[in-house]
């Protein structure tokens, strides 16, 4: 049997260096991010579609995807974020469903599915893991300064945009109450590891 952890965070809570701990510890781990940039790499059609919803602004001179110009707009606007949304989630969620499907095939024990909206989608009953069962979620938390810090030293963000961005999102409280387990990444990556390693004996004593 494949356990199927689900594995979420807010802008700047460090959830991708929690997803490479599960991965050292010997889970496979998919990252939605990473499947919404093959979806999106040039020339491949939900480019077509996000330009044909939002104009050619979100297009860079090569007629790739300019993110940056896409996010200065969803992130401002409730209304296009949804609209973004609804553009993008099936397809991620159809290739999340063939990717955990080969996984399941293969044998693999711990199959951790990072997906940076998923309290979100499951609020709203939207999204490609809106109606997933998981054995366990996952939230990854930090103090909100920190994840301030840590988006103008990665990305080059204003604080004032920084904070734009973690308020577009659910509020850390509101997630922690739907998560089973959180994981308070705001020390050491030393305590983050120990905190890690205990949610998967957890949740694998608790597994079939």
């Amino acid at each position: 049997m494949t356990v199927l952890i689900g594995l979420s965070g807010g802008i700047g809570t460090g959830k991708s260096t929690v997803a490479r701990m599960f991965a050292e510890e010997g889970a496979v781990v998919i990252d939605a991010d990473a499947i919404v940039h093959e979806l999106q790499a040039p020339g491949m059609p939900l480019v077509a579609e996000i330009a044909a919803a939002f104009g050619d602004q979100v297009l860079d001179a090569n007629g790739a995807l300019d993110r940056a110009a896409l996010g200065a707009i969803v992130f401002r606007d409730e209304a296009a974020r949804r609209r973004l949304n609804a553009i993008v989630h099936p397809k991620v969620g159809a290739e999340f469903a063939r990717r955990i499907g080969a996984a399941r095939s293969a044998g693999v024990r711990v199959l951790v599915l990072d997906i940076p909206l998923l309290f979100e989608g499951r609020k709203a009953g939207t999204g490609s893991a809106a109606a997933m069962h998981f054995d366990a979620t996952v939230l990854v938390a930090a103090p909100e300064a920190l994840q301030i810090e840590r988006q103008v030293a990665r990305d080059g963000a204003s604080r004032e945009e920084a904070l734009r961005r973690i308020r577009a999102q659910l509020p850390i409280e509101e997630k922690k109450a739907l998560a089973d387990y959180v994981i308070d990444n705001g020390g050491t990556l030393d305590e983050t590891r120990r905190q890690v390693r205990e949610v998967l004996r957890q949740v694998l004593a608790a597994a079939p």
